[in-house]
């Protein structure tokens, strides 16, 4: 399966949800990232056939090692990014709507350069 946006964005739903609640489901990820239960159902099939992601008999998803690997940056880079341009003022509302957008584009080059410079100016 060829990593993409949206994949890196049901991932990283799943990890802030169990971080949030303890637990993700399917109608939890399709409210947060507002789209619909079909939308969310095709995509959960294609994160376990990837193995990225397993589901109980109750319907609870849980990250595999692989799926967290992915979950685990994206957030870091999300949390990074938009803690970086609340330094520069930019709204919280802003700041983690536009690093949303950001941790998908951000090369790993541009990314560390950026955290290099938010350590130097703590």
């Amino acid at each position: 399966m060829q990593m993409n946006e949206s994949i890196e964005n049901y991932l990283e739903r799943i990890l802030m949800l169990q971080k949030e609640k303890g637990i993700a489901r399917s109608i939890d990820i399709a409210s947060e990232l507002g789209v619909t239960k079909p939308t969310v159902s095709h995509a959960m099939k294609l994160l376990r056939e990837n193995d990225y992601i397993m589901m109980d008999a109750n319907n609870i998803i849980t990250l595999t090692e692989s799926g967290m690997k992915i979950a685990q940056t994206m957030y870091e880079r999300h949390m990074t990014l938009a803690q970086y341009l609340m330094r520069l003022g930019v709204s919280e509302k802003t700041a983690f709507a536009d690093a949303c957008k950001m941790e998908h584009a951000v090369s790993e080059e541009s990314f560390s350069a950026i955290c290099a410079h938010a350590k130097g100016r703590e």
